[in-house]
This record gives structure tokens, C-alpha cells and sequence, in this order.
């Protein structure tokens, strides 16, 4: 008898050992809200839905990035219907036309992604969400400056733009682009790329390049949010982190607009949100950093 007691304690002592090693589990995210409290998806759903203007900063490779996209995407199509629209970093202006013949079925896909410069994780990250829009028939918008501008951007400063064609400015935000070069994401730009001591120096270029697109990706969502459209935007991060970038132009053509922002990131440790990722955005998506990337 007490020997089998014993062998009880002790199996009783081993598995509860095997438990107290292995219960942790092994989220693929968390999402917390911009003071480092976690939020459940249906609660920063909720708070999305009364949004003019859903900007979702992701990682480039980030699978669980794209994939909350996607659903984000179909959660507030389902709330909004025939006012949704989606909007992409991804996709250049000057390929929206081609981009509304696939969508409304007038051209076939492989069509569609060889002539509309896709990126090359197109086809694992981003054409579920595009794919998904032409079934539900939603308009998807190409927000981004054609990379030609911002080339001449980069390699001119924002009066190379000056003597573009009208054509061309159609592609592009309203000129002349102003440039508040003391936000805080195009000072860090502009030390990341050698800082500057006069204007018009190369490093200025870049961070006015990123500014055109910034600016531009706003000028193509204001359109839309003017005519009474939501619109759900996918972009890097770092053009709506800190709630600048896109954002900041949002605001600075109408104050009105009401724009919350989602970001992704990456920790070691899901159960706390580090302070250096709080207040990057309304909703932070956290992501492990061993997650597997999709290039």
C-alpha cells in the first residue's frame, strides 16, 4: 500500500513537472492598445469599425502581418458593405487602371501581375487580399507614387518634380509637397542617412522622397474618404508609426478625418509590451521574433 502510494507521489511529482515546463503557450501574436494593455481582436475590431481611415503598418515579410490584414479586410467589409475600400502601399497610381480591369474581371490575373508591377512577395502576401476584393467586388486603390518620381525625388530634392507633365501630376499629391522635416520619423531619416547641414543635401532628398510618398498615399485616401468611402490602408510601418507619416498629411488636408493606426512588431517576450513600442500606434500587433518570414 505504501508503495503504491509512493509510486502515486512520485508520477503525481513527475507529470506535474512536465506540465510546469511545457503549459506556456506559444501565441503567433498579441495585440495590446497604445498603453501596453492587451486587447482582444474583437475589441480593437470594434474600434476600427468607427474609423474614416484604418492605416495597418506592417513588417514586409511578416506572415501574421498579412494575414490579420486579410482579415481586418473582411471584418469591416462585413460592417461597412458598399462604403468599404481597400488601399495599398503595394501598388503604384499610375497602375490603377489595369488593376480596376482585373478586379472587374475585364482582364485575367496573370495579366493583371505582370503588368502591374507587382512586388515579389505579391503572390504569398498580398494577392489573397486583392483576390478577396474582386470577389466581394470591393475597390482597391493604388495609393503609392509611381517609384519614378520619388527616384527623381531622391536623386533631385522635390524641385525635380516642377517641370513634370500634367499627366504626371496626376499621379502624384498636389504640388508644391510641404515637408515638416522636424517630425520626429524624417529626423531619424534624416541621421540614419548622414544628417545634413544645408538643403537640398542628399540625405534631405531621401527623407523628402519618403515625404512624397507619404503625401501621396494620403492625397489617393482622402479622395475616397472624401466621397464618403472607409478605407482600410495596408503600408510599412514606419509610414504610420508615432501617427505620422500618412497620417500626418491625412490630418493637415482635413482635420476631420478620423484615422486609427495598427502596427507590427516584434519581441522575444509576447506577455509585456516593451515601452519602446508603446504609443507607436492606436493597436500594436506583436509578433514573435522567431516567427518565420515570408522572404
Amino acid at each position: 500500500m505504501k508503495a503504491n502510494l509512493l509510486l502515486t507521489l512520485l508520477l503525481l511529482m513527475f507529470t506535474t513537472g512536465i506540465a510546469t515546463a511545457t503549459d506556456k503557450d506559444k501565441p503567433a501574436y498579441v495585440l495590446y492598445n497604445s498603453k501596453g494593455k492587451q486587447v482582444r481582436y474583437s475589441k480593437m475590431l470594434e474600434e476600427l469599425q468607427k474609423a474614416d481611415v484604418v492605416l495597418f503598418g506592417e513588417q514586409h515579410n511578416d506572415p501574421i502581418a498579412h494575414w490579420m490584414q486579410l482579415e481586418v479586410a473582411k471584418d469591416l467589409h462585413k460592417v461597412h458593405q458598399q462604403n468599404f475600400t481597400i488601399g495599398a502601399e503595394m501598388f503604384e497610381a499610375d497602375v490603377q487602371l489595369v488593376l480596376d480591369e482585373y478586379l472587374s474581371g475585364q482582364v485575367a490575373e496573370n495579366n493583371f501581375e505582370q503588368e502591374s508591377r507587382p512586388w515579389n512577395n505579391y503572390k504569398t502576401d498580398y494577392r489573397p487580399v486583392v483576390r478577396f476584393a474582386k470577389e466581394a467586388a470591393i475597390p482597391f486603390i493604388a495609393t503609392n507614387v509611381p517609384r519614378r518620381y520619388a527616384a527623381m525625388v531622391a536623386a533631385g530634392s522635390l524641385k525635380a518634380l516642377e517641370n513634370v507633365s500634367a499627366d504626371a501630376k496626376r499621379f502624384i499629391a498636389p504640388l508644391p509637397v510641404q515637408v515638416d522635416m522636424n517630425l520626429p520619423a524624417y529626423k531619424n531619416m534624416l541621421a540614419m542617412f548622414g544628417g545634413s547641414t544645408h538643403g537640398n543635401t542628399k540625405s534631405e532628398n531621401i527623407v523628402q522622397a519618403q515625404a512624397l510618398k507619404d503625401a501621396t498615399m494620403a492625397h489617393f485616401i482622402m479622395q475616397r474618404v472624401n466621397s464618403g468611402k472607409k478605407m482600410l490602408h495596408l503600408n510599412g510601418a514606419y509610414h504610420s508609426d508615432n501617427f505620422e507619416g500618412i497620417g500626418w498629411y491625412l490630418k493637415q488636408g482635413n482635420p476631420q478625418i478620423k484615422t486609427l493606426t495598427i502596427t507590427t512588431v516584434l519581441q522575444d517576450d509576447l506577455d509585456k509590451l516593451t515601452e519602446e513600442n508603446k504609443q507607436k500606434a492606436d493597436f500594436i500587433l506583436v509578433v514573435p521574433a522567431s516567427m518565420t518570414r515570408t522572404y
